[in-house]
């Protein structure tokens, strides 16, 4: 753990040199305060789906941090020559691999804790509230879910050539998930055999990232809270996932020549 702990203490320090965390957060800010200065008609609805908007800005600045972080660490140590030095050390692979996941995950929660924290000021700030519990439970998922991401993006940073090409395919799966996973099982209705077993296989193997993605309606629109069991054992399916393509990388890893 001592080493694991010493290679996700160097993720952390490049990252706070680098500034795309910076510019993702200052930009987020931005366009979170033009959409909460806005009042139209003075409905609360129109305010409570502006609210969504910025939410929603949350999770593709974070997507962005998780995946390029995350895509171009093992290629980033090949091109300045430190792969080879870091394990003659006393650092085996899979302790690398894990380091490199924990220390960018670590970004990850640091970066909700900064955007999270942005949005409920300026929520609490039109609204006179602050449901802590709600934005906990759903930055807690967010976590996770961003977990499976960085585990995703690692494992494809050791198939895929260059970290350009890796993470445009991660923000391509992503997209796909968010936007039409929680519709593949109704889609596979309409199809005949063995198309519909197909995209059965498909549904039910892919890793769900759009359940941690819906609480940010019920966030934005005050809804009441996710009952804690459902909570946890959200967390324990996306942990699965998270083990499973972490193990996957460190497979491809030890197999993987290093030079």
């Amino acid at each position: 753990m001592r080493n694991i702990f010493a290679i996700a203490k160097v993720v952390l320090i490049e990252m706070y040199r680098r500034k795309e965390f910076y510019v993702l957060f200052i930009l987020t800010i931005i366009i979170c305060l033009i959409m909460g200065s806005v009042n139209i008609l003075n409905e609360d609805k129109i305010v409570g789906y502006l609210k969504e908007l910025c939410m929603l800005m949350i999770w593709v600045s974070s997507l962005i941090i998780a995946i390029t972080t995350a895509a171009r660490q093992i290629p980033a140590e090949r091109e300045q020559r430190t792969l080879l030095p870091l394990l003659a050390k006393p650092l085996s692979r899979t302790e690398l691999i894990c380091g490199k996941f924990l220390g960018c995950w670590i970004v990850c929660g640091l970066t909700l804790i900064c955007f999270y924290g942005f949005y409920g000021a300026l929520a609490a700030s039109r609204e006179h509230q602050w449901p802590l519990l709600n934005y906990f439970q759903a930055a807690f998922l967010h976590w996770m879910a961003l977990g499976v991401v960085v585990a995703l993006s690692l494992l494809g940073s050791l198939v895929f050539a260059a970290p350009s090409s890796n993470s445009t395919i991660c923000f391509a799966i992503c997209a796909a998930i968010l936007c039409v996973g929680r519709y593949l099982d109704q889609f596979a209705l309409a199809l005949h055999e063995p198309a519909r077993t197909i995209v059965y296989t498909i549904y039910f193997a892919m890793p769900h990232l759009e359940w941690p993605f819906e609480l940010r309606t019920r966030t934005t629109f005050d809804w009441p809270l996710v009952p804690w069991a459902v909570v946890i054992l959200t967390a324990l399916y996306l942990t699965a996932y998270m083990g499973f393509f972490l193990a996957a990388a460190c497979m491809v890893f030890r197999r993987k020549p290093v030079n």
